[in-house]
This record gives C-alpha cells, structure tokens and sequence, in this order.
C-alpha cells in the first residue's frame, strides 16, 4: 500500500524592513483608536480633589459615556470645534477629565455639581444646588498633601448631592476665600465642575482669567475617571532610591473612582 505524501506550502514571510514597518504602523494605528474611542490614562499631578484622588495617582478615562468631539482626541490638535458625536450630558457627581479652558494641551479633572440650567452657590463652605443644601456628614479628619509632599489636617465629610450621589470632600479651614459665592445659572452647553478639596481647588468658583475654570464647556470633556490603575506617593522622591519601592500605594491599584 502506498501511502501519499501531503505537501505543505509554507507561507511567505514578509521580509526587510516594510513589512515591519507596516506591522508597526498597525500597531500604532490599533493603540491610537483605543486610546481615541475607548480610555486614555491620565495622570494626577496635585491634590485639588483630595481625597477622592491623591497626587501619583494614575487614573484611566472612559471616553464612551459623553460621546466623542476633538478633545477625545489623544493628541491635541488644532481644528474648529463642531460639537459632539453621541454626546451624553455627565450625570451630577460624576468625575470629568477635560481640557482647561485656558490651554487646551492641559487636561484637568474635576467633579460635575452642576448641569446647564442649574443654579449654584456656596454658603459658608456648603454647596447649594437650585436652593437646595447638599448634605454634609463629618468623618473624622484626614491629610491634605500638597504639591511638595507635605501635608496639613483637613476636615473630612461625606456630601451627598440631590440625586443621591455621595462622595468624600475635605475642608480645611471654616471660612475660606471660596467658601461665599455669588448664585450661578449654568448656561446651555456648560457644566460647573469643583474640586473634593474644597480648599486648594482652582474649579468653577474661580474665573478663568484668574487661573480656574469657570463655567466648563461640554465640547471640552476628555471622558470619566472611572478608576485608579496605580498609585506612588511622590514624597518618595526625596528618599534614597533603594526606598522607593515602599511609595507604592497597592491599596490604590485597580480602584474605582467615586
């Protein structure tokens, strides 16, 4: 009996330097769309929304939930803007990370208080949304770091918001320069956006030519701080080397952001 020999062809290698090439741009071309359509990582540099985020925090944006427009864009480039696609109004409490206003190549992160038509005002160092007090439950003290690795005690509260949304804020003194405002309407197409840290955060309250944000348009929303994905504590930095390892927050690795 005779037994038949089957042949294989092998397959052509792409060979020299295009076909890595092409396989290179592939691979960017795959990490640019993920970063484009889906999440990006961002990095927290200080301690405006301490304690919700810590400075060394590494944080990941979901781009999907407010839809798409040229601020999800991982690289900033300049084009008119021309609104949103699938666009979806943050709900009260979210954690935005967006471009600031006042250079488009900075992405900061703070949390929606107020959504277009809403009215706010701080009282005393309480949040009032359309006449109506966020409630506020002390939880002990905690630290508030700076942005050189020291830190200062700071009033800790749980605030709830009207829809229900609760989260962590400090407060660092009783009457600080913020802690009085005047009512704003939030106009069409805007958000007002504070820091957890009520104390140390440049956010709506502060006009942009004054080095905050102001009212926040909606068309300059990156995406949701959805979670942690690691944490160092940037103190470390002036330790020996052989220490640094110990600056690892592991408690904060893979967290979700409240």
């Amino acid at each position: 009996m005779s037994i038949e020999k089957a042949t294989v062809t092998p397959k052509r290698k792409s060979s020299g330097w295009g076909g890595q090439l092409v396989q290179l741009a592939g691979i960017v071309a795959a990490v640019f769309i993920a970063k484009g359509a889906l999440a990006e990582p961002f990095y927290v540099p200080s301690g405006s929304m301490e304690p919700t985020l810590l400075i060394g925090d590494a944080l990941l944006a979901s781009k999907f939930p407010y839809g798409y427009g040229t601020s999800s864009l991982p690289i900033q480039i300049s084009l008119p803007e021309s609104g949103r696609v699938f666009a979806e109004t943050p709900k009260l409490g979210d954690v935005v990370v967006f471009r600031w206003p006042g250079d488009r190549s900075q992405a900061w992160v703070k949390r929606v208080v107020g959504l277009p038509g809403d009215r706010i005002q701080m009282r005393q160092g309480q949040l009032f949304i359309n006449d109506r007090p966020a409630e506020l439950k002390p939880d002990g003290v905690g630290a508030a770091e700076d942005d050189h690795g020291g830190s200062e005690p700071a009033y800790r509260y749980v605030e709830t918001l009207p829809n229900g949304v609760s989260h962590l804020i400090f407060k660092m003194r009783d009457s600080g320069p913020l802690d009085n405002t005047s009512e704003v309407t939030v106009p069409a197409g805007h958000l007002f956006v504070l820091g957890d840290n009520r104390d140390n955060s440049a956010d709506s309250r502060v006009p942009l030519r004054s080095g905050g944000v102001g009212l926040l348009p909606i068309d300059n929303l990156i995406g949701r701080a959805d979670a942690v994905l690691g944490s160092w504590d940037l103190g470390m930095r002036s330790q020996p080397v052989w220490t640094w390892l110990s600056g690892f927050r592991l408690a904060r690795f893979f967290t979700a952001v409240h």
